[in-house]
């Protein structure tokens, strides 16, 4: 059964955790609030929340290792936000092991499934994802985790399966609209209108949302509407890293000096996959190119 569920006491908590509000889920729920159940899936999305804004220091000082050896859920954040603070190995082996231990834990599928997609280890992701019962959570992870496959068709079948059981449910609607930027045409305009809405809601609008919408709004050629939708989520968040490189993005199509914009996402976020991949392709330019050897002739 799904915590999140809309029938739960949890709901107000997770749609702003859904729609990016990632402060408001750390400062405007208190834990005492809630029923003694709730209290470990309460703490999960605020430490989830604080992963997002990059505190990734603060969970893990806060989580101790006594209490990471008694929950699985709380050894799942733990490792989860040592992997974004430093990637490594043997962060993918722990996540490996607490999966094959504690697979049926929904903590562990969603966040150990994040590390393993991260790890190129998409297959094995989806496997633990699998084993949701009911998650929208898992199955929004499964749908991105298809895209990032460039299976655009396993997506919408998962997308189309958890419409059969949670209706006009937030996460669905948001899965549909990712698959449609990916499928193009008529889609575009469709996800727009869901991004747009959330994002310029006065209960709904975080940066989150708003990058969404400047995406969207890219795609349709947009650049002005796109630009100021990304000046939106970088007042709302400064150092937010998506917006940054969606700002780079932007820059670059409408023939902008793009050096301060990679500048800042450096600072924010030196191994951001868009720097990383343009290092990339600089290399790979570099090595093609001395292959050849200019030849002047008098």
């Amino acid at each position: 059964m799904d915590p999140f569920s809309a029938e739960g006491e949890l709901v107000n908590i997770h749609t702003a955790f859904v729609q990016g509000q990632y402060t408001s889920v750390i400062n405007d729920f208190e834990t005492s609030s809630f029923s003694e159940s709730n209290k470990i899936p309460i703490q999960v999305l605020q430490y989830r929340a604080h992963c997002a804004l990059g505190s990734y220091d603060e969970v893990i000082s806060q989580i101790s290792d006594k209490d990471a050896k008694k929950s699985p859920d709380l050894a799942a954040v733990k490792l989860f936000a040592s992997y974004l603070k430093k990637p490594s190995d043997k962060a993918v082996s722990e996540a490996e092991l607490l999966a094959e231990s504690q697979g049926d834990n929904l903590s562990v599928q969603l966040l150990c499934g994040t590390i393993l997609a991260r790890a190129e280890k998409q297959e094995q992701a989806v496997q633990l994802l699998a084993k949701h019962q009911g998650s929208l959570d898992a199955v929004a992870l499964i749908v991105q985790i298809h895209l990032s496959q460039n299976r655009t068709d396993l997506a919408l079948k998962e997308a189309k399966s958890a419409r059969s059981f949670a209706q006009d449910a937030l996460l669905v609607n948001l899965a549909e609209s990712w698959i449609g930027v990916r499928q193009g045409g008529d889609n575009y305009q469709k996800s727009f209108y869901v991004f747009e809405e959330l994002a310029q809601g006065p209960s709904s609008a975080s940066a989150t949302s708003l990058v969404a919408q400047a995406v969207s709004e890219l795609h349709m050629g947009r650049t002005e509407e796109a630009e100021t939708a990304l000046n939106q989520a970088l007042t709302l968040e400064p150092e937010n890293s998506t917006a940054i490189a969606n700002k780079l993005v932007l820059d670059t199509i409408i023939g902008r000096p793009v050096e301060e914009t990679r500048a800042k996402l450096q600072s924010v976020a030196k191994e951001h996959e868009i720097l990383v991949d343009i290092a990339a392709k600089r290399e790979a330019f570099q090595t093609a190119m001395a292959k050849y050897s200019p030849k002047f002739e008098a």
